[in-house]
């Protein structure tokens, strides 16, 4: 018997490696051996998902905005809504686990019972009664155990890893685009207390150069027309301020939602700043971190579960083998319970298999099969859009930085005309019209100063996000060294 034993044993053993996973190998993506908005050089692109990314916002130089950040991966419910699907995920492969061990029952039962009544003895007295009672206990231990002989349960292990993969980098994702949004907002409400003060100082100068007309009106020097230019002007720019402090107001609610406060709850006082911090993309960034994008590595792990599902499918083809014992402890006592007279046991194996479903199971595995196809093109799709978003940003950041460079001359050049032109009205030599003119230029070359800063900084979050993460020079030599 032991030769037939140890042969089986090796036929299962044998069974339980034929798994019904495709061989799995990432999809192929398109080659970008450079970016085309950028010198020539850099490295072709290569997974590097598992890089340490770091507090990529504190390339701004900004303390404040170092301190908040942070609570966006504690507090935001998206974050913790995708921080709640891992631990889903995770449960599932324990789940999915659990099917390799067999399953253990415990019964047990207690009863008492009597029967009673009388017979007839054909004497005078009439018959005789009687009565009987006893009592039972059994105590069973019951086996189940479904081998994975064909490989179901292997399949199913993996596609739920591959998930919850996937799940992990979700999380990354919905991280970093709540960073994002949060870091652009406060940006943009920088960029708004800037325009509120350059708002402020410009009403101050047209309600002196106000001032001014109403003196040469009264004096006879200037007509009615030039107080009322003045005024509009004037009533103008106080609309503008109150827009922007509208705007700034509403993307104080959105920040304190992205930090999972309420709005009446989040208060930033207005600040200072820096418009010149514009983080630039070092030269020698290689295209490998754009493998870095974690919307990336979830399509990938998404292509890798598909394609153990085809292998759940697959075994469905093959018959299921049951394992199953029993071992029964019957009694009258508790005392004799655990005798060995008392005990009974049994040993199975169950084999089932369908002979025919109607194309049930062809359909399953075709189903799987074209769900992969659809995670591969999912996945190939993700990294265009991820190179088209690099290259996008790229070019932004090259032309937004020239465009700085020329609103800046415009800026100054329409403020010393608009100087000018104030004293020229003042001396008589030009019309209020040429100063209104002036001022109304002045005031928007300001303003647009102000907006293609912020442009470039949230074009460099832009550029941070494509690459999925921040870098520094030690992170360049490491990729290099790869």
């Amino acid at each position: 018997m032991k030769p037939a034993r140890s042969l089986a044993a090796s036929a299962l053993a044998l069974l339980g490696a034929c798994s019904q996973i495709p061989p799995y190998q990432p999809p192929t993506t398109p080659d970008a051996p450079q970016w085309r908005e950028t010198a020539p050089g850099w490295m072709a692109a290569a997974p590097a998902d598992t890089l340490a990314r770091g507090p990529w916002w504190a390339l701004f130089g900004d303390a404040t905005l170092d301190a908040l950040v942070p609570q966006v991966a504690v507090s935001n419910q998206n974050v913790a809504a995708a921080r709640a699907a891992v631990a889903q995920s995770q449960a599932l492969v324990r789940e999915q686990r659990a099917a390799f061990f067999p399953t253990l029952g415990l019964s047990g039962t207690a009863t008492r019972a009597g029967v009673g009544g009388s017979v007839s003895t054909g004497s005078k007295a009439g018959g005789s009664s009687f009565s009987a009672t006893g009592n039972r206990f059994t105590l069973g231990l019951d086996a189940s155990w479904e081998p994975d002989v064909w490989g179901r349960v292997s399949a199913g292990v993996a596609a739920a890893e591959a998930s919850a993969q996937a799940s992990t980098a979700d999380l990354a994702n919905a991280t970093l685009s709540a960073q994002a949004a949060f870091v652009s907002d406060y940006l943009s409400l920088r960029e708004a207390d800037a325009e509120i003060a350059i708002l402020g100082t410009t009403i101050g100068g047209y309600e002196r150069a106000l001032q001014i007309t109403r003196n040469r009106y009264a004096a006879a020097i200037a007509q009615k027309s030039d107080v009322l230019q003045a005024k509009t002007t004037l009533a103008n720019a106080q609309a503008d301020l109150a827009g922007v402090a509208q705007g700034r107001a509403a993307l104080l609610h959105a920040m304190a939602v992205l930090a999972g406060q309420a709005p009446a709850t989040f208060q930033l006082p207005p600040g200072d700043w820096a418009a010149t911090a514009v983080p630039a993309v070092p030269v020698g960034v290689p295209s490998t971190l754009l493998q870095r994008r974690p919307d990336i590595a979830a399509a990938e792990r998404a292509v890798a579960a598909a394609n153990a599902d085809i292998g759940v499918a697959r075994s469905a083809w093959f018959p299921a083998l049951t394992l199953s014992g029993s071992l029964q402890q019957n009694a009258s006592s508790l005392t004799h319970l655990f005798d060995a007279s008392s005990t009974t046991w049994s040993f199975g194996l169950a084999i089932a298999e369908t002979i025919f479903d109607g194309g049930l199971r062809s359909a399953q595995v075709d189903a799987a099969r074209a769900a992969w196809e659809g995670t591969v093109a999912q996945y190939r799709a993700t990294v265009l859009t991820a190179f088209q978003a690099v290259e996008d940003q790229l070019s932004a950041a090259a032309t937004l930085e020239e465009q700085q460079a020329r609103r800046r001359e415009a800026s100054e050049a329409a403020d010393q005309t608009e100087a000018q032109m104030l004293n020229r009205y003042r001396e008589g030599i030009v019309a209020y019209t040429d100063v209104v003119t002036a001022q109304v230029t002045a005031l928007q070359a300001r303003r647009a100063l102000l907006q293609v800063s912020l442009q470039r900084q949230t074009a460099a979050v832009a550029m941070i996000t494509a690459l999925g993460g921040g870098w520094t020079t030690a992170q360049l030599a490491a990729d290099a060294g790869r």
